[in-house]
């Protein structure tokens, strides 16, 4: 009779945990500023990683964009204007255009009375200076995707050290929310520097596509620059 009546009184305590628990409200959930009020100092720095972020996507882009704007009959302007060896027109023409492909035709323009490759080495070098005008920014942009995520895993094992040094200083009064509750505002550290980081990785790789069609283009356009000044070279 004894077993019966162990399992009957373990039987009644089940039924009661689980009447208890159905009876008890569901919590109300968490915005997503309490989230991260939760996560502690290491939600301001990743907010800040991310203010950093935007600010230079939305400043490349803009600046991409605009470097991305050509002219089609600008090459066509230029070699009317060398043809005529009227090289301060093509000068002017250049400065007006205000863009990496007339910025560096400007220049080997300057050198037009020079030999072929003292002006192919002109172009070339300004080229370099264009591209990496045009990347500025975007080193800073792969470290916030790198270490976002980094921070956010610090915040993790930083507030699980802290939930277990409550558990530990609890002695035998010890509540398993108190555990619970410190793992899951440990998390939300880890969830945060995942979405900062993941963010700065698909803005970083966006605009590096832009940076090397812009560069792709570039290439194309002092070759084409170069054709016309061989052919004006071979004519004198």
């Amino acid at each position: 009779m004894i077993p019966f009546l162990q399992v009957a009184q373990v039987a009644e305590v089940v039924q009661d945990s689980i009447s208890t628990v159905v009876a008890e409200p569901v919590a109300e959930g968490m915005n997503v500023w309490e989230l991260a009020v939760k996560g502690g100092w290491i939600m301001l720095v990743l907010a800040l990683l991310s203010v950093v972020g935007i600010y230079i996507f939305i400043e490349r882009f803009t600046t991409l964009r605009n470097a991305m704007k050509r002219n089609p009959l600008f090459m066509e302007r230029i070699h009317d204007n060398i043809k005529e060896d009227d090289i301060k027109s093509a000068t002017n023409y250049c400065r007006n255009e205000n863009t990496p492909v007339s910025r560096v035709v400007e220049r080997g323009l300057k050198n037009f009375r020079l030999s072929a490759s003292s002006i192919r080495e002109s172009v070339d070098n300004c080229a370099n200076l264009e591209v990496s005008n045009l990347e500025k920014g975007l080193p800073i942009l792969s470290t916030i995707a790198a270490v976002a995520p980094m921070l956010g895993f610090l915040g993790t094992v930083t507030g699980m050290v802290r939930a277990f040094w409550e558990m530990a200083n609890a002695g035998n009064n010890i509540d398993v929310s108190l555990l619970s509750g410190g793992i899951y505002e440990a998390m939300i550290t880890t969830v945060g520097g995942l979405i900062v980081g993941i963010v700065a990785l698909f803005s970083y790789n966006y605009l590096v596509t832009l940076v090397d069609k812009i560069q792709n283009d570039l290439e194309a356009q002092i070759i084409t620059f170069m054709e016309i000044v061989h052919e004006k070279k071979e004519l004198r």
